[in-house]
């Protein structure tokens, strides 16, 4: 059978390095969504002078709320093919960074908890060579003259 040597301490301090690397993974990918998006607002559209979408759709006084039947749209930013470029990179390459972070969180708790069982696996072993000198130091009385039985 192959020995194992792992020592918990090193194996919990490369799980803070990996944990910080995460870390540094995850501000990187918020730094690239918001300089993304940055970028699609600053771009502009590809139609002359538009700002924005529909506003209100008939005569409304400041504050009133549409009457019954007549329909309200929030105004909304007009989109250019660089913005709709950016956005249906970041929706193709969002299962990629989810996989990602799922990946790194499996293989932290794979460690910790193969660690844990080998842990275990150690204290078992060690109660059962406990267990067996204990046994063969209570023969070796019972077989003494004079030991107690």
């Amino acid at each position: 059978m192959t020995s194992w040597d792992i020592k918990p301490q090193g194996v919990q301090g490369h799980l803070k390095t990996v944990g910080g690397n995460a870390g540094e993974l995850e501000k990187a990918l918020n730094a690239l969504l918001t300089a993304m998006s940055e970028a699609a607002q600053a771009a502009g559209t590809a139609v002359p002078g538009s700002q924005s979408g529909m506003g209100p759709q008939g005569p409304l006084a400041p504050g009133a709320a549409p009457a019954p039947g007549q329909a309200f749209l929030a105004p909304q930013k007009a989109m250019g093919p660089v913005a709709a470029a950016l956005g249906e990179y970041l929706t193709a390459r969002k299962p990629e960074f989810k996989s990602m972070a799922e990946r790194i969180e499996a293989c932290i708790l794979g460690a910790v908890k193969a660690t844990n069982e080998y842990l275990e696996g150690d204290l078992e072993q060690a109660k059962a060579a406990q267990d067996a000198a204990r046994a063969v130091n209570l023969d070796v009385l019972r077989e003494k003259p004079g030991g107690k039985q």
